[in-house]
């Protein structure tokens, strides 16, 4: 893994999400964004309305046929390390990803609230721990 990205102190994680994958998807990136379940049906809902000219186009994974997901720009998953995936990852979960070697990107994503900045800060000694550089984002939405 090249880089590791937080974003913390975001107030609507799901609508934050929906903005970088508009970035990201108007860059020409590929994401692979991972989380819970309820976060992905969230998401996925959030990604056909959030903007009423935007569609972002995205798979549920794993279930899309291959040639669908290799030419979607954005895949939702529970997990990393599926084949083909984006080496991009955004991990809206409370969890790392199980190994570090499935993205060349990693975008994390905390919120304000006390348990999940918890969990983000567990997550951000472990990648320093793993000797990789973090650089910061302080969210100034509200």
């Amino acid at each position: 893994m090249n880089e590791v990205e937080f974003h913390t102190g975001v107030a609507d994680r799901v609508g934050f999400a929906c903005r970088l994958l508009r970035k990201a998807c108007r860059q020409g990136v590929r994401v692979l964004v991972t989380a819970s379940p309820e976060t992905l049906a969230e998401l996925d809902r959030a990604l056909w309305t959030f903007e009423e000219r935007d569609f972002l186009p995205h798979v549920r994974m794993p279930g899309a046929a291959a040639a669908v997901a290799a030419r979607t720009p954005v895949w939702l998953a529970p997990r990393a390390g599926l084949e083909g995936a984006p080496r991009v990852l955004l991990n809206l979960g409370a969890e790392p990803p199980a190994s570090l070697d499935v993205a060349d990107r990693l975008i994390e994503v905390v919120t304000a609230d006390p348990d999940d900045a918890e969990a983000g800060r567990a997550r951000w000694r472990a990648y320093k721990a793993a000797g990789l550089e973090i650089r910061h984002h302080a969210s100034s939405r509200a």
